[in-house]
């Protein structure tokens, strides 16, 4: 097979070999690594960057794995294998605090919501299943944003990316995004109060493969007004669910 498709094996390679380093590679390693001339490299890393499958990360001569990777990385926990391991964990979540819960993936620059899961009479939310909205405003995408390496962060969210917003609030630059991150990695919880829904609230933490990689996030949503006094009962407990989902995924 490799006879009949040499460049393809050869990009699939490249990408193995990113997918394993810690750290962008130079594409004079790539291709001491994979014996190929450098030339023929980067004709590859030309065209896996042009696809998003491929940063280059000119300030270090170095490339990286890309979005397209990721996304297609991450494919197959999109399937009934993560939905069924997660649905028990989101039910017990709802049952435990009477907010909505919510399971959700990464996609680029977006957060997709897999499950859902709510009591009685909880407040009408955009966040249905199937819905895709800015990672950035939600408490989930930046859940899973604050647990990849800085380098992945970059390649989702360069410096002269363009923020969307849907209130007043919430992050508006890359830079501000970044600071909020950072702050959210430290606390190992994500919450947005408003920034997907006015009056609306929500705490999300990430959920992790046996490697330590993010593939989802859990979170729970209320009312803003009723989160002040539930605050640390709610990041205690969605904390546990995110572990646990995290313990059925290894």
């Amino acid at each position: 097979m490799t006879d009949r498709a040499p460049a393809l094996a050869a990009g699939l390679g490249l990408l193995r070999q990113l997918a394993q380093s810690t750290e962008p590679l130079p594409a004079s390693a790539l291709a001491s690594r994979l014996g190929l001339p450098r030339s023929s490299v980067y004709h590859l890393l030309g065209v896996l960057v042009n696809a998003g499958f491929v940063v280059h990360f000119a300030e270090d001569r170095a490339y990286g794995l890309g979005v397209g990777a990721f996304e297609i990385g991450t494919g197959y926990l999109r399937q009934e294998r993560l939905e069924r391991l997660g649905r028990p964990v989101l039910t017990s979540l709802v049952r435990t605090t009477r907010a909505t819960a919510h399971l959700g993936i990464l996609l680029g620059q977006e957060l997709l919501y897999l499950l859902k899961e709510q009591p009685r009479n909880s407040p009408g939310l955009v966040t249905d299943v199937g819905v895709r909205l800015p990672a950035h405003l939600t408490a989930s995408g930046r859940a899973v944003l604050a647990a990849l390496p800085d380098n992945e962060f970059r390649a989702i969210y360069p410096g002269s990316a363009r923020l969307t917003a849907r209130t007043d609030v919430g992050p508006h630059t890359v830079a501000h995004l970044r600071r909020l991150i950072e702050v959210e990695r430290a606390a190992g919880v994500s919450e947005e109060d408003g920034h997907v829904s006015a009056g609306i609230a929500s705490i999300a933490v990430a959920a992790r493969d046996r490697t330590g990689r993010p593939v989802a996030a859990i979170s729970v949503s209320l009312r803003s007004r009723d989160l002040a006094g539930r605050r640390e009962q709610l990041v205690e407990v969605t904390s546990r669910a995110a572990a646990l989902l995290s313990r059925r995924l290894g």
